[in-house]
């Protein structure tokens, strides 16, 4: 079997391989037999210069293979190794990763002889490293397998462990897992540039700019090639940069007591291995800092406070307690008993460790268990995707690749043309009729293209992360302008994490709320002070907003030592002896208390979870919380038993149902949840920018409604699924109960035109049940009371159907979901965003920086732009225009030579993109910025962010297709220059050549910085360049350029004296050169302002000052040389004096190219909008593919 199907996260499928021996590779014992064919029979019947351009030819052709061994990873397998069906005789691998994982790689395969008793002794394994992780051949499953970890066990596996009991199983634990480290060579600057170098577009780049210079354009060729190597360079350095940040993070170095051999000895936190039990506690540096734990740990007794900021960017401290309490079958899951588990790189603010234990820890720390090492923790993890995502950025690279497939075709043409009209004339040299043929073919892309497309994703990394928006996966930018549905969290992302109690119901016969809190039973007080997971870190409570709210609405105090009593009055205090914590799946949580000498179970939860577990349930209970819920509040059901006569240790052993079990009703706690300020307009926005709008929690159906009527995510009329009473039957629900329609799955597509339907996670488990997953909920606008892998479950049915999705949400429930979706956006807690920050206040701020520059000496105006905050997006705007300034004062006072042109361009092009102190290199996103739940996170207490990052994300996809648009037409023009009217004899000057290049690069550099509008837009953009509106601009406006090139040559050459004009002789000035030059640099003026794509997404030409000003300039400059104001300046660029009738034809004849293509453009951007996606139809090719699935 040659291939293997892994289909995990990261790796896909693995081929085995065999390397080929030297001799046998496919790129040398080939070119042997060629080189010895050439000189046998090339050398003897060719004259010696034309063998030697064979002999050229097959080098080149050699050199290729040599490359594309390095460029493509299949093309290597193909050359170097040959496939084999036994994994016995295979030494290497070619490894295909998941989607959106990297690209493929050939590793080697290892061998190692296992010695104790985790495996067979002497038996062989073998394995594979890929991007950090271990995946090793399992000989049952027949496939490759990532390392296990003791990390799915029972719990009651962990709480026999006892650690390693002897030398030989230390040793093979550590051959097997390693040590606990984070090891990753430091690449060398020399490396990275070579990596760099390899490339197939440098490649490509470096052998146009042999044919330049092979056809004299020195100048032009050698800056290219420099401008190249310098920007190649600097993205090497700032790579490295990154690299050398990330090897910073280290596993900490701190000493841990561990049981070995049967007694706790000492050991550094690098060498731990999975299954050591340790002792672990709060522990501090020489400094007095916090050291942070050195791997992912399972706590077996005693709990801990962490600070887990570092991993999910979430600043409220997590508590983490023992498994004791929990059922000894029940398998650990990473997920649902997160509670349980500390993370490596998390920082324990207090532990308490349990004394009643078996095993007792030397230090009074925490037991607890080792459960993943180095790259396999959490930590590890997220390392691992930042790591693997330094990559090069760009937008659309297959669609880039395909269009400039596209462009070489037109460029074939056009060769293929010159080639056979020069062969009809035998006096013509073939070695520039083939020089020509290759520049016209290598003209389709100009050297500027990678880094256009780098600065196109990069701006927006910049500008998010100045708005406090940090972003792990760049590639998912573009995908955000592409969002076409918008899903959010409710409860700390659209609601406040501000609660407020607002009372007690349900006590009585009265719907009124109880607000009095003395009028309150105690018992139900004495279960809001104690039924909750609060905790004093330094002297300080911290914990849920919610359970801090209740102890201050009913005038309780919470002391350190676990007990709660009342501020006033003489109520008993409450002493927590237990707690079961809240788990999502459970909906609920617990404590065991004591009050006086007499033990309870206190229960609080969610109202129909609690329901099942009373034994007398009141006869208005359902109606009590639904009449809450519906205006909004979050209501939670409280409940008590009493407990036996028993032990502390006896109260703190009980099982986690027989406390939940056998409940007496104590009322309903009601909160008020107020919705954030600007949630509303926010969402009011999104809706207003095309975009579907869904909620997704796991609050209360007629919270959940209630909010969502708020916020503008339901505008009809509401309908909620729910079981029918006292039938199987479901049946659709308005909130109010006075509508009612039985379900049939088949009407949802119907109903969803009328209604706005919710659904509850008892029902999504019922749709999963009976396949009706993908016929319901595409249509469905509220989910309520859903487990976080139901989350995950609605997401990825929303991409299947074809949906582009958006989710916000919380780091730490959400984290399925953030990375579900397309577009992941965490939202931390943090303080909300300054106003002046925003990009409200962008247009004043830019305009202020732009009149200083104007106002002032170039040399005061650069000055006056680097003392604007750096909060502001305004200093990038103004250093540009002070260059420009101060570029268009210096050509004022002396002329340039084309290299100092040149060094001006390469200047700005190096400034933009690569200085660290102008910002405008990619931001390195470092640990604690990231959050390990989604690739964008957000340090706002807001949903602003979601609308700036689809900002920026439709900035990113138009600036790429306008990009795009221009150097297609551009490519165009090049290849008709350069075929036909080479073929007349007509060429560029040097100097010409270079101030073309020169503002090309200066066009592309502007454009791709215009700011996105602050307001999103009805209309969208664009999704992929493949699109009828495209082609035909392309098309039309190609044509008019034409048009216009071929009248003006015509008319220059009214004016020529009938000379001869030798194709392929030196350049020399005439008319006919000069007209088709300054003509071609009018189309290209024109293609960037008819190309141009401002409102609704960008800023217009008039708002994109550098942008306006270089089109000014060129502009200006052309109107200069073309009436031949300055003779001294048309001398240097050779350009020769023109008929007075001929210029006034020609500005005349510009201006009407340009209205022309101008009025075309807009016709075809009216003609064909973006739109949202035909939505009902994806939806019904999903349902009806899923159902042929079923049927094979």
């Amino acid at each position: 079997m040659t291939r293997y199907h892994v289909g995990g996260k990261v790796v896909d499928t693995v081929d085995l391989l065999r390397k080929r021996h030297w001799p046998w590779r496919l790129d040398l014992w080939p070119f042997t037999i060629i080189y010895a064919v050439w000189l046998v029979t090339v050398v003897p019947s060719l004259d010696i210069g034309d063998s030697f351009v064979v002999l050229g030819g097959l080098a080149a052709v050699h050199v290729l293979v040599f490359l594309f061994t390095a460029w493509s990873v299949d093309f290597r397998c193909f050359v170097q190794y040959a496939k084999v069906n036994d994994i016995h005789h295979a030494d290497a691998c070619k490894i295909t990763p998941t989607k959106f994982s990297g690209s493929k790689e050939v590793v080697p395969l290892h061998r190692r002889k296992l010695a104790g008793s985790l495996s067979p002794s002497g038996s062989e394994e073998i394995y594979f490293d890929f991007r950090k992780q271990c995946f090793i051949y399992s000989h049952e499953k027949e496939s490759f397998c990532k390392l296990p970890y003791p990390s799915k066990e029972t719990f009651g596996y962990y709480l026999k462990s006892t650690g390693y009991g002897t030398e030989a199983k230390i040793v093979a634990a550590a051959e097997k897992w390693g040590r606990n480290v984070f090891e990753y060579p430091q690449p060398t600057f020399q490396k990275l540039m070579k990596e760099h170098c390899m490339e197939p577009f440098f490649v490509f780049q470096v052998f146009c700019v042999g044919l330049w210079c092979l056809d004299e354009y020195w100048y032009y060729s050698l800056f290219t090639l420099f401008m190249l190597f310098m920007f190649e360079s600097t993205m090497a350095k700032s790579r490295l940069k990154t690299l050398s940040e990330l090897r910073r993070v280290r596993v900490d170095s701190q000493t841990l007591m561990a049981y070995r051999c049967g007694k706790w000895i000492k050991l550094a936190g690098t060498d731990l291995l999975p299954g050591d039990l340790v002792s672990i506690g709060r522990s501090s540096g020489q400094n007095g800092e916090d050291k942070s734990v050195p791997a992912d740990m399972l706590i077996l007794a005693g709990n801990a406070i962490v600070n887990e900021a570092i991993l999910t960017g979430e600043s409220t401290p997590q508590w983490k307690v023992s498994i004791m309490g929990g059922g000894t079958e029940e398998t650990l899951s990473a997920r649902r008993h997160k509670s349980h588990i500390l993370f490596g790189g998390t920082k324990i603010l207090q532990h308490t460790p349990d004394k009643t234990f078996l095993m007792k820890t030397p230090d009074g720390g925490c037991l607890a268990v080792v459960l993943r090492t180095g790259f396999e923790t959490t930590q590890g993890k997220l390392m691992r995707t930042i790591l693997f995502s330094t990559e090069r950025v760009t937008a659309n690279s297959w669609e880039s690749g395909l269009f400039i497939l596209f462009l070489v075709v037109f460029a074939v043409i056009a060769a293929g043309y010159v080639l056979k009209k020069g062969l009809e004339d035998p006096t013509r040299s073939k070695y520039k009729l083939i020089l020509s043929c290759s520049l016209i073919i290598t003209s389709v892309i100009p050297p500027e293209l990678p880094m256009e497309l780098s600065i196109a994703v990069n701006t927006s990394l910049i500008a998010l992360a100045r708005l406090g928006i940090f972003c792990t996966e760049p590639f998912r930018i573009p995908f955000a302008g592409k969002v076409d549905i918008c899903c959010f969290d409710k409860t700390g992302t659209l609601t406040s994490d501000d609660m407020e109690f607002s009372g007690v119901g349900g006590l009585t016969d009265s719907v009124d709320l109880e607000t009095d809190m003395t009028k309150v039973p105690a018992r139900t007080l004495e279960i809001l002070a104690s039924c909750h997971a609060l905790v004093f870190v330094d002297s300080k409570l911290v914990g849920d907003p919610l359970e801090k709210a209740a102890i201050k609405g009913i005038d309780w105090t919470y002391k350190s030592d676990e007990k709660a009593m009342p501020k006033k009055g003489g109520g008993n205090a409450v002493q927590i002896v237990q707690r079961h914590h809240f788990a999502s799946h459970l909906k609920r949580m617990a404590v065991v208390v004591r009050v006086q000498e007499q033990f309870f179970a206190f229960v609080k939860g969610a109202p129909e979870t609690i329901q099942e577990r009373l034994v007398d349930v009141p006869s208005s209970y359902a109606k009590t919380y639904k009449r809450y819920t519906r205006q909004g509040s979050r209501v939670l059901a409280l409940a008590f038993k009493a407990l036996p006569d028993m032990t502390v240790s006896e109260a703190r052993s009980l099982d986690r149902d027989t406390v939940e079990t056998g409940l007496t009703f104590a009322g309903f706690a009601v909160f008020n949840c107020p919705i954030r300020g600007d949630s509303a307009k926010v969402l009011s926005e999104l809706k207003g920018s095309s975009h579907d709008l869904v909620m997704i929690t796991g609050d209360q159906a007629l919270t959940a409604c209630h909010v969502a009527a708020q916020v503008n995510i339901i505008s009809k009329p509401a309908l909620i699924l729910s079981l029918a009473k006292n039938s199987e039957a479901y049946e659709w629900v308005s909130p109010d109960e006075t509508e009612k329609i039985s379900y049939r799955e088949t009407e949802v597509e119907a109903l969803s035109e009328s209604h706005d339907l919710c659904v509850g996670g008892d029902c999504v488990q019922m749709l999963q049940q009976t396949d009706a997953v993908l016929k319901v909920i595409p249509y469905v606008k509220v989910f309520a009371r859903v487990a976080p892998e139901q989350k995950e479950l609605i997401m990825t049915t929303f991409k299947l159907v074809g949906r582009l999705t958006l989710m916000c949400g919380d780091g730490t429930n959400d984290v399925g979901a953030l990375k579900q979706a397309h577009v992941g956006v965490a939202l931390l807690n943090a303080i909300p965003p300054t106003q002046n920050g925003k990009t409200t206040s962008e247009p004043s701020s830019k305009a202020e920086a732009v009149k200083s520059a104007k106002s002032k000496k170039p040399k005061s105006a650069l000055e006056a732009a680097k003392t604007v905050s750096i909060n502001e997006e305004g200093p990038s705007k103004s250093k540009a225009v002070a260059k420009s300034e101060s570029a268009s004062h210096t050509a004022g006072n002396r002329h340039l030579t084309a290299a100092e042109m040149q060094r001006q361009k390469l200047k700005k092009l190096m400034d933009e993109m690569n200085e660290d102190g102008d910002g405008r290199s990619a931001p390195i996103v470092k640990l604690g910025d990231a959050s390990m739940a989604s690739p964008f996170t957000a340090k706002h207490a807001s949903v602003a962010p979601t609308t700036d990052i689809i900002r920026q994300g439709r900035s990113t996809l138009v600036t790429t297709l306008q990009m795009f648009k221009i150097l297609g037409l551009n490519c165009l023009a090049t290849a008709y220059v350069l075929s036909v009217m080479y073929l007349d004899g007509v060429k560029l000057g040097d100097v010409q050549a270079t101030i073309s290049g020169v503002f090309t690069a200066a066009f592309f550099l502007f454009i791709s910085h215009a700011r996105p509008l602050p307001t999103l837009s009805a209309e969208r953009p664009h999704p992929n360049i493949f699109c009828a509106y495209v082609f035909l601009s392309l098309l039309g406006q190609f044509a008019l350029h034409i048009f216009f090139l071929i009248s003006s040559v015509k008319e220059a050459g009214k004016y020529m004296p009938d000379e001869c004009i030798e194709p392929d002789s030196d350049f020399h000035p005439n008319l006919v050169n000069t007209v088709s030059y300054m003509v071609s640099m009018m189309i290209q003026v024109a293609t960037f302002a008819v190309n141009y794509m401002g409102h609704p997404f960008n800023q217009s030409i008039s708002e994109n000052k550098p942008f306006l000003y270089a089109l000014l300039a060129a502009v200006g400059f052309f109107t200069v040389i073309t009436s031949d104001l300055f003779r001294d300046l048309n001398d240097w660029l050779k350009l020769v004096p023109m008929p007075s009738a001929l210029r006034d034809k020609l500005l005349l004849w510009a201006f009407l190219m340009f209205l022309c293509c101008y009025a075309w453009e807009r016709l075809l951007r009216w003609a064909f909008p973006g739109k949202m996606p035909t939505l009902k139809k994806l939806d019904r090719s999903a349902a009806a593919n899923l159902d042929k699935k079923k049927l094979l």
